[in-house]
C-alpha cells in the first residue's frame, strides 16, 4: 500500500471528478483522474466548431444562489451574462415563453392581468380536482392527473403531455406523479427561466473550467475502468467512482434504466437562425425535443451577426442501451428499489466514494454536484 502511486483514482472526468480532483490537489493529494472518453468534462465537454463553442452533449447553463459555488468558479474561470429564457413551439403553432408566466398566459387566454390570469388557472386546476373526485381518487395517480391539478388542461396540452412523453417515452398516465411536483407559475412578465442569484456560461466555454480543476492532476483519456480494473485499482489508496453503480457492482440486482438523448448538429450559412438559444417543441409530431442555437450561450444582441455562420443541434429523447452515454435516470419505483440494493452496497465500501449523477442514479444540476463535493471533501 505504501508503494501506491497516487491516493485517489478518480474514475470519470466529469464535473464531478474534476472537482473532487481540483480539492484534493489544493491540500497536497495526488490524483488520477480516468475517462473512457477521448475528452475531459464529461458532458460539459465543449467542441469548437466555425468558432462556436458547441455544447456536445446539450445544453449546459450555470446556475446558482449559492454564492460560495459562484465565487469558487469565478475564480477558476469568468463567468458571462447568459440568462436562460427558452421558448415553447406548441401543437397549436402558437410559440409561448417558458416558464409559465404573465407572458405565456397572454399568449394562451388574452389575459392581461395577474388577477385574470390566476381566474383561469383556478377554473382549469377546479375541473381536473373534480374530474378526480368523481372517479373516487383524492390524489393524483399519474403525471398527467398531477400536471393538471397544478395548472389545467391549457397549458398540459399545449406545453407539457407532448414534450413529456418524448422525453420519458412514456405516455403520461403511466409516468409517477412525483416528476412534476410543482410546476413553477409566476404572476409576473419575467422569462428568466431560473429564480437563481446567478447564472452564466464559462467565457470561452466549459472546457476552460475542466482544465482549470484538472489542472494540478494527471489525467489519462480513453481508458476504461472496467477493462483491467485490478489495475486502476492498484494505483491509488482511495477510489472516486463516478460511473454506474449498477456498472461498478457487475449488475448483480440488473441494469438501471435511464433516457439518453440523440444529436443532430448541424451549420448553417447564416448568423441567426431561431434568435434564442433554446427552443423547446412540444408537438407529440415533432420527433425533436428541442433545438440548440449554440452561439446565443456567448453572443448577446447584434453581436450574433459577426459570424456568418451558426450550429443548431437537434435533440432526439430515446431509450438507453448498451453504447450509448446514459443521462437521465429513470427514477420509478422498479428502478428505485434496485438502486436502493446498490446504494446499501455502497455504504460498506471504505476507501470507495460514489458521487454524481450516476453513482447515486439521480439527475444533478451543476453547482450542486459542486457544492457536494465539496461539502464530502470537507469531510474527507
Amino acid at each position: 500500500m505504501e508503494n501506491m502511486k497516487y491516493d485517489y483514482l478518480i474514475v470519470g472526468c466529469g464535473l464531478y471528478g474534476a472537482t473532487f480532483a481540483h480539492f484534493a490537489t489544493k491540500q497536497g493529494k495526488r490524483c488520477l483522474v480516468i475517462d473512457k472518453r477521448p475528452h475531459a468534462g464529461g458532458n460539459i465537454y465543449c467542441s469548437k466548431v466555425e468558432g462556436i463553442n458547441v455544447h456536445q452533449y446539450g445544453a449546459h447553463i450555470f446556475h446558482t444562489s449559492d454564492r460560495k459555488v459562484w465565487e469558487f468558479v469565478n475564480s477558476l474561470v469568468p463567468f458571462n451574462r447568459y440568462t436562460n429564457c427558452p421558448v415553447a413551439v406548441a401543437p397549436d403553432g402558437n410559440m409561448y415563453n417558458l416558464p409559465f408566466n404573465m407572458n405565456t398566459f397572454y399568449r394562451m387566454w388574452g389575459v392581461k392581468t395577474p388577477s385574470e390570469a390566476m381566474r383561469r388557472l383556478d377554473e382549469q386546476r377546479r375541473e381536473a380536482i373534480e374530474r378526480m373526485k368523481a372517479d373516487g381518487v383524492n390524489e393524483p395517480r399519474n403525471l398527467e392527473e398531477q400536471a393538471l391539478v397544478l395548472i389545467g388542461r391549457d397549458i398540459y396540452e399545449q406545453l407539457i403531455k407532448g414534450y413529456t412523453e418524448k422525453q420519458w417515452g412514456r405516455r403520461c398516465t403511466d409516468l409517477p406523479a412525483f416528476i412534476i411536483r410543482r410546476l413553477p407559475v409566476r404572476l409576473t412578465f419575467d422569462n428568466n427561466y431560473f429564480s437563481d442569484s446567478y447564472q452564466g456560461i464559462p467565457q470561452g466555454g466549459y472546457n476552460q473550467l475542466t482544465e482549470r480543476l484538472l489542472a494540478e492532476s494527471d489525467v489519462r483519456l480513453g481508458a476504461d475502468f472496467f477493462s483491467d480494473r485490478k489495475y486502476w485499482e492498484s494505483l491509488a489508496h482511495k477510489i472516486v467512482f463516478t460511473g454506474k453503480i449498477d456498472e461498478f457492482y457487475d449488475y448483480r440486482f440488473g441494469q438501471l434504466q435511464y433516457r439518453t438523448v440523440r444529436f443532430e448538429t448541424e451549420v448553417l450559412d447564416e448568423p441567426n437562425f431561431q434568435g434564442n438559444a433554446v427552443i423547446n417543441y412540444t408537438s407529440a409530431d415533432v420527433p425533436y425535443t428541442r433545438i440548440i442555437e449554440h452561439k446565443h450561450f456567448e453572443a448577446f444582441g447584434n453581436a450574433v451577426y459577426d459570424n456568418p455562420h451558426t450550429v443548431i443541434s437537434r435533440e432526439y429523447s430515446t431509450e438507453w442501451q448498451e453504447g450509448m452515454e446514459p443521462f437521465y435516470p429513470v427514477n420509478d419505483a422498479a428502478n428505485q428499489a434496485i438502486y436502493e440494493k446498490y446504494r446499501k452496497l455502497a455504504a460498506l465500501e471504505e476507501n470507495v466514494i460514489f458521487g454524481g449523477r450516476l453513482a447515486e442514479y439521480r439527475y444533478y444540476d451543476m453547482a450542486p454536484i459542486i457544492a457536494a463535493v465539496m461539502n464530502l471533501f470537507n469531510k474527507e
